[in-house]
């Protein structure tokens, strides 16, 4: 048998950068397709997240299924949401009815996230930051309670529309949510929240 010629460098080289360019390819994929890591931004998810915290989300499953009532997702709010604009003109006023429908654009460029706390044809309202779903009380040990805050009573019950999901904070008095910019439709969803990578002593799994 002859001797194995050794590699050239180019040779080398070039087999490196393939490598690299491979390595990279799949963790875009991955990221764009599967898994995305989200930096959670404001206080309206206290105490669950925290400001900074980061989260890994589930980009897959809106292939395979639809979302549910408890998860945490990551989504597009409806346009005009910083400005509390409701789809159907109204000036949502606590006390009264949460926002039924969102503007019916999509404002790709920004990212929400929220617990779902409704879905399709569920009947909502909220009394001191409680959800009240179809007349049942949500179960919510993991929300930040506020008694007597006007911002978390909306006691006329709404009825979820076909097709949408309900979102709200578990910082109750403190979230720019569906209460005053509409439920959302399936679509606008990007992914569930499935874990939380940091900082160290927060990492864990939904």
């Amino acid at each position: 048998m002859g001797k194995k010629r050794p590699k050239s460098t180019m040779g080398s080289l070039v087999e490196l950068v393939a490598i690299v360019l491979v390595a990279l390819g799949l963790a875009l994929g991955i990221q764009a397709f599967i898994v995305k890591p989200y930096r959670i931004p404001s206080g309206s998810m206290e105490p669950t997240l925290a400001i900074g915290q980061r989260v890994l989300v589930n980009r897959l499953g809106m292939d395979f299924g639809k979302p549910h009532v408890g998860e945490v997702a990551v989504f597009h709010p409806p346009e005009g949401a910083a400005q509390e604009r409701c789809g159907i003109g109204l000036h949502i006023t606590p006390g009264g009815a949460v926002c039924a429908q969102p503007v019916p654009k999509e404002d790709t460029g920004t990212n929400f996230i929220k617990r779902i706390v409704a879905g399709p044809g569920d009947t909502i309202k909220v009394i001191e930051g409680h959800v009240i779903r179809n007349g049942v009380g949500e179960k919510d040990s993991y929300i930040r309670p506020c008694p007597g805050v006007s911002e978390c009573n909306f006691r006329t019950p709404v009825k979820v529309p076909a097709g949408h999901w309900f979102m709200m904070g578990d910082n109750r008095g403190e979230s720019d949510d569906s209460r005053y910019w509409g439920p959302v439709p399936t679509s606008w969803i990007i992914g569930e929240a499935i874990a939380t990578y940091w900082p160290p002593d927060r990492i864990g799994i939904f």
